[in-house]
Parts: structure tokens; sequence; C-alpha cells
């Protein structure tokens, strides 16, 4: 069976990056709640891509969406998430999120368009319980990356399982629609 993900600096030491098209999952965990951000880019028609002191490098254009998860009790809910701190925001306004209020109040935020990196992106080295993935075009990619959103959404940022299936499956139709490799890629 071909291998559907695996970790993103596994891939790179043992040379199995994809360089013609791929997508990597990052997480953001907050050590003290649920808060939690998701990138997901995808890229194609890679140049090079090397190690550095704060990540891999690719050398090549790619598209980032963001999903940022919110638990009930975060204290900040009314400043716009790119003017947040260091650590909890992410590059967007809530005009530019698609959002989704869970049943236990917690609320998961969507970007409803990637934002292009032109020339070169890095991919950050992660701590802790983060992590960096690197998902294969595979023909069932979409259906691997609702499931795998499915599962992170509850087991980790505690979304109730109904929640996460919905927005699992609304991250994996945005991905799909703006950001797989037909049109510009191709």
């Amino acid at each position: 069976m071909a291998v559907k993900a695996m970790d993103l600096f596994d891939a790179y030491r043992q040379d199995q990056l994809p360089k013609d098209e791929g997508y990597v999952i990052s997480s953001f965990f907050n050590s003290n709640s649920a808060y939690s951000i998701y990138e997901i880019v995808s890229y194609s028609g890679v140049k090079s891509i090397y190690l550095n002191d704060a990540g891999l490098t690719f050398q090549t254009n790619g598209k980032k969406m963001h999903v940022l998860i919110e638990p009930a009790s975060y204290p900040n809910k009314a400043i716009e998430p790119y003017v947040r701190s260091h650590t909890e925001q992410i590059p967007l306004r809530f005009s530019e999120l698609e959002q989704i209020t869970a049943k236990n109040q917690s609320k998961i935020m969507i970007a409803k368009q990637p934002i292009d990196s032109f020339s070169s992106f890095t991919i950050l080295k992660p701590t802790g319980v983060n992590f960096a993935l690197v998902f294969y075009n595979r023909p069932d990619l979409f259906a691997t990356l609702q499931m795998f959103f499915e599962k992170t959404f509850n087991r980790e940022a505690g979304i109730p399982q109904a929640d996460a299936k919905k927005s699992a499956k609304r991250v994996a139709d945005i991905v799909q629609a703006t950001m797989s490799f037909k049109g510009e890629y191709s």
C-alpha cells in the first residue's frame, strides 16, 4: 500500500519528499489550552529544498491556508487574528474566515482563500507536540485530509465529533477547490 503521509523532516532525511506536487500540514498547539493553528501548504515544481536552523525551505511557489481553533474559554475572542500575540496569530481578519461554532462553543475558523507564496517558503521545525506532515498527491488525498482533520480536531483540539466531522469536510472541500494542482499549477 502506498504511503499517504509522512513526517516532513523524516521524508526529507529519507529523500522521499515529492518534488512535483505535495501538501504540508503543520500544527501549532497552545500548551495551556485547546487553542490550535493549522497551516496547510500546497506546492508544485520544486527547484530545491534545504534544511536551515528554522526548518525546511522550499524554493518554489506555494499556497498557504490557515485553520484556527479557538476554545470557548479563549479570553481574546474579539481581537482580530492578525493582531493577536505572535504565538496566537494568523495573517487573516475575521471577514476572511469561515466560522463554525461547535456544540461546546469552540470556534473553528477556516480561511476562505489560500495566500499565495511566491518563490519560496519555510516550514518551521515542530516543537513539543506540534507536527509537520507531508501528504502525497494520491487519488484519495482529499478523503485522507478530511479524515486527518476530523481526528485531530476531535482528539487534539477537543471539538465534538459531529462538529469535527463537519469542519474537516469543509477544510478538505476548500483545499480541493482552491489548492489542488489543476489550473495554474498544471
